[in-house]
């Protein structure tokens, strides 16, 4: 594989690179975790847009982003700048089916010693407008379009999670209903009332990882490159941290299940370290 279609990347890299730092000021911890050769995958958690412009300027090496297809098509309101995703080197996913295009693609780049980047989660960790909209009819009917905005800045494994709270009588359905829209400081509060322990609330801080990354591993013997991305995207802000964790891979013979238990609590851990540091 020839790294002859990411002349965009090339170029853009030096000049939006500097900009991004100006603009969200992220502070990264670890860079020098990062392989400078050979196969390796680039793992985090994923909670922005811009998640993976935090490791892009993090190294010198090119790294082929896994995107949703939707970026690469046209008549979708994200596809008007497919032209730039590919020549990026980004890899289209089809997240409704199987892609297996998708998955010979990224082998092929590791196979190749390159560098890949994906989100194990799948997807961002934000709410989408049809679970918002669920919420809204099951327990508020409010305006759709109102009640998504004040809902979507928070994560989908924590709304999920107050529910099933909720659910298990926890919580009241009043304070379900009083908290959703500020879950995490919610759930926080509730640590130190001792209704939840911390483990549990870190367990339900990510979405479920997919097999994907350590299945790809473990089929290239490439190294898994683990990432915690937390704070804000703020213009000057002071608060966006991404810390990378020490490399490791996948041997042939490991579970594929407990290799991926391990990759989550990696990068929980790495959550847990930046919260644990926060200003």
């Amino acid at each position: 594989m020839k790294e002859n279609n990411t002349w965009v990347y090339k170029i853009a890299r030096p000049v939006l690179g500097p900009v991004y730092k100006f603009w969200y000021k992220p502070t990264i911890i670890g860079a020098e975790n990062i392989p400078t050769d050979g196969p390796i995958l680039l793992v985090g958690n994923h909670i922005h847009i811009m998640d993976q412009c935090n490791v892009i300027v993090s190294t010198k090496r090119l790294i082929h982003y896994m995107a949703k297809k939707e970026y690469f098509d046209p008549q979708y309101k994200e596809g008007k700048f497919g032209w730039f995703f590919r020549s990026a080197g980004c890899i289209p996913v089809d997240r409704k089916i199987h892609d297996d295009a998708a998955k010979e693609a990224a082998l092929d780049v590791l196979n190749n010693r390159l560098a890949l980047g994906l989100f194990p989660e799948g997807t961002r960790n934000g709410i989408k407008e049809e679970r918002a909209n669920e919420i809204n009819d099951k327990y508020f009917n409010e305006n759709k379009e109102e009640f998504y905005k004040k809902l979507k800045k928070n994560k989908t494994s924590q709304v999920n999670y107050l529910e099933e709270l909720m659910n298990n009588k926890v919580i009241t359905k009043e304070e379900f209903k009083e908290n959703i829209f500020r879950v995490d400081d919610y759930l926080k509060e509730l640590i130190k009332s001792k209704k939840i322990k911390e483990s549990d609330y870190y367990e339900n801080y990510l979405l479920p990882f997919k097999f994907g990354a350590v299945s790809m591993a473990q089929k290239t013997d490439a190294y898994l490159v683990p990432y915690a991305i937390t704070g804000e995207y703020k213009f000057k802000g002071d608060n966006l941290v991404v810390r990378i964790g020490k490399p490791f891979k996948v041997e042939k013979d490991d579970d594929l299940e407990k290799a991926n238990k391990k990759l989550r609590k990696v990068v929980l851990d790495l959550i847990k370290e930046n919260k644990n540091n926060e200003k």
